[in-house]
C-alpha cells in the first residue's frame, strides 16, 4: 500500500461552519504491530506538528520502498477545533472554550463495555494464547469506540480519535510542557515493554509513571483497559498482555520550535518504530535509560505562595535537594521577596514560562522518588 490520506469531516458543527480532521496512514491497514501517532491534540503545543511533518515525510518514503512492515496511523494536527481558538491574538489550545474541558482529558474508557461482553459470552471465549486475546480484545475495544454516541464537535473528535488508536499495539501522542527538559508519560506496566527504550533514544530526563493519573487522558483511555480487563478476566488459562503500549511524550517547552531538534526527534521515533518491527529498518542498540523512571504521585509542584514577578533560581535539568531555594516571587509594589523552596530531592524537569504568578500557581515540577500525593488526580489542569 502506499501512502493513503483521509479527511474526515467533524459532525455537530455550527451552521456556516466546518471542521475536518486528516489522517495519514501507511503500511497495509491491518498489518502488525500497529502503532498510532498523533500531534497537537493541545493545539497550541507545536514542537508535535513539527515533527509529526517531519515524520510523514520520513514514513512516505519509507512506504515508497515497500519497508512499513506494520501499519502505522498518523495524525499531524489532531484538534482542529482548538487550532481554531484565538482570542485577541492569543492562541488557547489546551481547553474547548464551549465547554471549558481540557481537550486532553474525558475521553471514553471502554473497559467496562468489554467486560460486559467478556461476561456475557459475545465476543466468543478467551483461551491460552495471550496474541490471539490480544486481537480478539482489541478488536473488542474498536467496535466499543465504534459505538460511542457523541453529541457536540469536540465529543466527535474524541471518539475519532479514540477509534483509530484503541486497537493499536502501540500509541504516541505527542506534546509539550511549558518550559521542560524532554520527557514522558506512562504506566507502570508499559514502562519495561519498552518504552525505556524509546526514552533513551528521545534522551529524556524524566519518566513519569502512574496506573491511573485522573480525568481519562488519551493515553491511559488506550492502555489502562488492558489493566482492568486482566484483573477481571486473566489469569493462567487466559492471559491477558499489556495489549497497547501507550505513551504521552512531551517534546521539551512551548518554544522549543526548531528544525534541527524537530528532525532528531523524528529520527529517533523512526528508529523506535523499527526496533519494534512496525518498519523495516535498522534500528541501532540503545543502552536503556539511566533510572529515570519515577513515580508520577512524587512530583514536587513548587507553586507561588503569593503573587508577583517569578524569580528562578534553578535551571532546568538541575539536582535539586529538599529545602533548597529554588525561586521567588517579588511584589513590584512592596519588594517583598517570597522564597520558594524543594520538598523533594530531584531534577526540576518544568517550569512555567509565565513570569507573572498569582498565588498557587505552579512555578517548577521537580521528579522526586517519595510520593506526595496519595489521593485525587496526578495531572495539572
Amino acid at each position: 500500500m502506499t501512502h493513503q490520506i483521509d479527511t474526515i469531516a467533524l459532525p455537530h458543527g455550527r451552521p456556516g461552519t466546518s471542521r475536518q480532521l486528516t489522517i495519514h496512514q501507511f503500511g497495509q491497514p491491518g498489518a502488525r504491530p500497529k502503532a498510532y501517532i498523533q500531534a497537537g491534540l493541545h493545539a497550541d503545543e507545536l514542537p508535535g506538528m513539527l515533527v509529526a511533518r517531519h515524520l510523514i515525510d520520513r514514513l512516505a518514503a519509507l512506504d515508497g520502498q515497500g519497508k512499513v512492515a506494520g501499519h502505522v496511523v498518523l495524525i499531524p494536527m489532531a484538534n482542529p477545533i482548538g487550532l481554531d481558538q484565538i482570542i485577541m491574538g492569543g492562541h488557547m489550545g489546551q481547553f474547548d472554550l464551549a465547554g471549558g474541558v481540557n481537550f486532553n482529558r474525558a475521553f471514553a474508557d471502554l473497559s467496562d463495555p468489554v467486560s460486559a461482553r467478556l461476561a456475557a459470552g459475545t465476543l466468543g471465549p478467551l483461551s491460552a494464547d495471550p496474541e490471539a486475546n490480544r486481537r480478539l480484545l482489541q478488536a473488542a475495544l474498536s467496535q466499543a469506540a465504534g459505538e460511542i454516541r457523541t453529541r457536540t464537535e469536540t465529543e466527535a473528535l474524541r471518539k475519532l480519535l479514540l477509534s483509530h488508536a484503541v486497537d493499536a499495539d502501540l500509541v504516541l501522542d505527542l506534546h509539550c510542557d511549558s518550559e521542560a527538559l524532554m520527557h514522558l508519560y506512562t504506566t507502570p506496566c508499559c514502562w519495561p515493554l519498552g518504552v525505556d527504550d524509546l526514552a533513551a533514544r528521545l534522551d529524556c530526563g524524566v519518566a513519569l509513571l502512574a496506573e491511573t493519573s485522573g480525568g481519562n487522558p488519551f493515553d491511559e483511555v488506550c492502555s489502562t483497559p488492558w489493566d482492568s480487563l486482566r484483573r477481571g478476566h486473566g489469569g493462567p488459562a487466559t492471559p491477558i498482555p499489556v495489549g497497547c503500549i501507550s505513551v504521552t511524550v512531551e517534546l521539551r517547552g512551548q518554544h522549543d520550535v526548531d528544525e534541527t531538534m524537530a528532525r532528531r526527534d523524528a529520527d529517533a521515533l523512526i528508529d523506535h518504530l523499527g526496533w519494534r518491527g512496525i518498519l523495516d529498518v535498522p534500528a541501532p542498540a540503545m543502552a536503556i535509560a539511566a533510572d529515570i523512571a519515577t513515580p508520577l504521585a512524587a512530583v514536587d509542584r513548587v507553586r507561588a505562595p503569593a503573587g508577583g514577578v517569578v524569580l528562578y533560581h534553578a535551571m532546568l535539568g538541575e539536582q535539586v535537594q529538599a529545602g533548597q531555594h529554588v525561586a521567588c516571587v517579588l511584589d513590584p509594589m512592596t519588594g517583598t521577596r517570597h522564597a520558594c523552596h524543594a520538598a523533594s530531592d530531584g531534577p526540576v524537569w518544568a517550569r512555567s514560562r509565565n513570569r507573572y504568578a498569582c498565588p498557587g500557581d505552579i512555578l517548577l515540577s521537580i521528579a522526586g522518588r517519595e510520593v506526595l500525593v496519595t489521593s485525587g488526580p496526578l495531572l495539572t489542569a
